[in-house]
C-alpha cells in the first residue's frame, strides 16, 4: 500500500495505454449513471450531509452524468473523433502548428482537474488533416482519468497514425489541482511534457516549433 500511495502522491504513469479491464464496456452508459448514483450518494451520506436538502438532493445524479457523459467520455471509444486526412494538394511542407488547445482533463490518483493548454505540430508527407480534429483529438484524450505523460504520448501516436508520418510534437503546460489546492499547495507551479517524433528530435526543427508557440496571437 505505501508503494501505491507513492506512486499516487508523485503522479507516476504506470503504462502508455490507459488501464482499461477488458469488460470495460460491458455495461451500457444509463447503467454506468445509475450505479454511479448510488455509490456518490453514499460518500454524500458518509460525509454527513443533508440529501433531503433541495441544494443536494440532485447531486449524486448530476455527478454521474458528468462521469460518464463529459469528463470521462473519452474512455468511450465510440466517442473517438474521426481523424478525417486529406492529400497535401497545395504541397505545403513546412511545419503547422496549432496551439494554446485548452484542455481539460483529470488526474487518474486524486480525481482532481488538469488544466492549461496544449501545443500541437506536424510536418506533412503527404496528408493534412482538419484544424479542428487537432483539437477534438487532444479533447478525446484528455477526457479520461489522465496522467499527463500518458496525454501527451497518446495525443501524438494518434495523430502519427492518422497522418502517416512520424513528424508529430506535443507540449502541454498544465496545473494539477492536486498539487495545487491539496498536499504541498503550491498554487505557482504547474507541469510541462512534451513528445517529439521523426523530425521533431532535430534540434532545430524543435527550436523552430518551440518560437511559434512563444509568439503572441493577435486578434482584431
Amino acid at each position: 500500500m505505501k508503494e501505491i500511495d507513492e506512486i499516487g502522491d508523485n503522479h507516476i504513469a504506470t503504462s502508455y495505454d490507459t488501464p482499461l479491464r477488458a469488460d470495460a464496456f460491458d455495461m451500457d452508459d444509463a447503467t454506468k449513471i445509475e450505479t454511479i448514483q448510488k455509490d456518490v450518494l453514499h460518500i454524500m451520506e458518509t460525509l454527513g450531509l443533508d440529501l433531503t436538502d433541495d441544494s443536494l438532493k440532485g447531486t449524486p445524479n448530476r455527478v454521474a452524468k458528468m462521469f460518464v457523459k463529459e469528463i470521462f467520455g473519452g474512455l468511450n471509444p465510440d466517442k473517438k473523433p474521426k481523424a478525417s486526412t486529406f492529400d497535401n494538394k497545395y504541397k505545403y511542407g513546412e511545419m503547422l502548428v496549432e496551439k494554446n488547445i485548452t484542455l481539460y482533463s483529470t488526474c487518474e490518483h486524486h480525481f482532481l482537474p488538469i488544466v492549461g493548454k496544449a501545443h500541437v505540430a506536424y510536418i506533412s508527407k503527404g496528408n493534412v488533416i482538419g484544424l479542428s480534429k487537432m483539437n477534438r483529438i487532444v479533447e478525446y484524450y484528455a477526457k479520461r482519468p489522465q496522467v499527463q505523460e500518458r496525454l501527451t504520448i497518446q495525443i501524438v501516436r494518434e495523430l502519427q497514425k492518422a497522418l502517416g508520418t512520424d513528424d508529430v510534437a506535443c507540449i502541454i503546460d498544465a496545473k494539477h489541482l492536486c498539487v495545487n489546492s491539496r498536499g504541498i499547495k503550491d498554487v505557482a507551479s504547474s507541469t510541462v511534457t512534451s513528445e517529439f517524433g521523426g523530425e521533431f528530435k532535430e534540434l532545430s526543427v524543435r527550436r523552430e516549433f518551440l518560437d511559434y508557440i512563444k509568439l503572441d496571437t493577435k486578434y482584431q
